[in-house]
């Protein structure tokens, strides 16, 4: 524990040295006209398909939580082959499309890890979200390691002891941690990632978990990437709506569940404050965003500014 506390410090020490270099109006005169592009073509992707904006959230906590904000989850392969990666993430295509059309406008300068971490805030803004101002001045790795996607990124299945180490390891608090927790307030999640919860759990809403069991059938195999909302209240709206749900035992995932037990657990009274308290969730979540978007960027000369977001140079 000591080791990883250390680490947990060192790291912390890392993000806030390279988080000093970036900007919020690093683009103001290089490339003015990138936010309200990338704005643009969220809010587009958004309104034509309510779902993409969790698929583009969900895509930069991926990239973050591995080796850093740095793109490398967009480089094709390595990463997206990993375990909590593999036929779940989504949104390429629309961060495909905003390099494409940044590349017409300032050649070679906004870079793919600027893309993503600006698309996760404008996707909880088109959902009714927060905003909040977001750093600039991210470049791009020049490499994507799977092995390190497969061992630092949550599964569904972690207790709140392993959540806990998970985000304390990148320097999260745990009102951090149950404040981004609460971005499952939209998107999906697969029924081979809930399964057990519903047949073998007993902190479930019975009527709940009834109603996922027709489309998430018991045997291994049989429905395994059937959908269900991750919110059954308001799944298409960025609010504190998941916190009551867990209050109710209609957490989908064991690891959302884990956040509220109703005994007095350690994360209880930060659920029911934002269960409570809406604007306590959005300036807790926007405040966490800021902070995981400046988890070991590369900045300066490091890395490189992707002409592809799929390819190195």
């Amino acid at each position: 524990m000591a080791s990883s506390s250390l680490s947990a410090v060192l790291l912390l020490c890392l993000a806030v040295a390279a988080s000093a270099q970036l900007s919020p109006t690093f683009y103001d005169t290089t490339c003015p006209n990138a936010l309200a592009t990338i704005k643009s073509a969220v809010t587009a992707a958004v309104n034509k398909e309510n779902r993409m904006g969790a698929s583009l959230l969900r895509l930069h906590f991926h990239d973050c939580f591995v080796q850093g904000c740095d793109a490398s989850v967009l480089l094709s392969g390595m990463e997206q082959n990993a375990f909590p990666n593999v036929m779940s993430l989504r949104g390429f295509e629309v961060i495909d499309s905003i390099k494409a059309k940044l590349e017409t406008m300032c050649k070679q300068t906004v870079s793919c890890a600027d893309i993503l971490t600006v698309a996760a805030r404008d996707s909880v803004v088109a959902l009714g979200g927060p905003s909040w101002t977001v750093p600039l001045g991210r470049r791009d790795s020049t490499n994507a390691n799977e092995a390190v996607a497969n061992s630092d990124l949550p599964p569904p299945f972690f207790d709140l002891v392993n959540l806990t180490q998970s985000f304390g390891d990148k320097g999260f608090t745990v009102t951090d941690m149950v404040a981004l927790s609460g971005a499952h307030t939209i998107g999906q999640a697969q029924c081979q990632n809930f399964r057990d919860r519903l047949y073998n759990e007993t902190n479930i809403n019975s009527g709940f978990a009834t109603s996922l069991k027709a489309n998430c059938p018991q045997p291994t195999g049989s429905g395994d990437r059937n959908l269900a909302n991750l919110d059954v209240s308001t799944p298409y709206s960025f609010d504190n709506a998941y916190y009551s749900n867990l209050k109710s035992q209609k957490g989908l995932l064991h690891s959302d569940q884990v956040l509220f037990t109703g005994t007095g657990g350690g994360t209880d009274n930060t659920v029911n404050n934002f269960a409570s308290n809406p604007a306590a969730f959005s300036s807790a979540f926007a405040s966490a965003m800021v902070k995981m978007g400046n988890l070991s960027p590369l900045t300066g000369s490091q890395g490189q500014v992707r002409l592809s977001c799929s390819k190195v140079n």
